[in-house]
């Protein structure tokens, strides 16, 4: 009995000897360079994102690399970038968006034309919708003294040659714009009897004058009145 356990013991050793060696060829040997476990599938890191930029602002559904579309200078014609007629304007569309810079000056050269014949004409009902207070009390004493003469003036309105903005800006929630214009015009001033005592009904003549317009910025008239006048002859 105790022969037979012997041999079955040294089989059972044998085989356990047997398999150590197989499992250990199959294996292999641990060399201290094996991958972790969480790497088992080959899966690399992930991408370490780039340090923060403080002097860059990314805005949304732009490229990080995209270049941001300049905007174009919107006051182009009208003022050089950085001036400060340009601020100035800049001033007037923050306090008022959608203010046009080219719509106001066309307007106020039709403005110019329609004050400079009313005055001739003496249309007071025209010009009280055009000018201040106190530039319409001005212009209607001229025409009050005027008339007590027995004077007329006649007027021909030629061509207007150029209007620039020589200024800009915001006083409060005021906004001012001053416009140079050059016109050409026909002026003769008569007296009672008709004859011509200033200008000359034949005679065309080039005129500068400096006039400022003033609107409350935000109101629902959108009308700019003449608060200021100046000639440069």
């Amino acid at each position: 009995m105790q022969g037979s356990f012997d041999i079955f013991t040294l089989v059972f050793l044998a085989l356990a000897v047997f398999v150590a060696w197989k499992l250990r060829s199959v294996l292999g040997q641990k060399t201290g360079h094996e991958q972790p476990p969480g790497d088992v599938f080959g899966r690399k890191p992930p991408p370490q994102a780039p340090a923060a930029d403080s002097n860059v602002i990314r805005l949304p559904g732009v490229a990080a690399n995209d270049a941001v579309p300049e905007q174009p200078f919107r006051w182009t014609g009208l003022a050089l970038p950085g001036t400060p007629v340009a601020n100035g304007l800049d001033a007037i569309e923050r306090e008022e968006r959608g203010f046009d810079g080219r719509g106001f000056l066309d307007g106020s050269k039709a403005a110019y034309e329609m004050i400079v014949m009313s005055f001739a004409r003496g249309d007071r009902k025209t010009l009280k919708g055009l000018l201040s207070k106190e530039v319409y009390d001005d212009f209607d004493q001229a025409i009050s003294e005027r008339e007590k003469r027995g004077e007329t003036v006649e007027t021909t309105f030629v061509s207007m040659d150029s209007a620039e903005i020589v200024a800009a800006e915001v006083k409060g929630k005021t906004g001012m714009i001053t416009v140079q214009f050059s016109p050409k015009l026909i002026k003769a001033l008569k007296n009672k009897a008709g004859a011509t005592i200033d200008g000359s009904p034949d005679t065309v003549v080039d005129v500068t004058e400096t006039w400022t317009f003033s609107r409350q910025l935000g109101a629902r008239d959108p009308n700019w009145l003449l608060v200021a006048t100046g000639s440069d002859d």
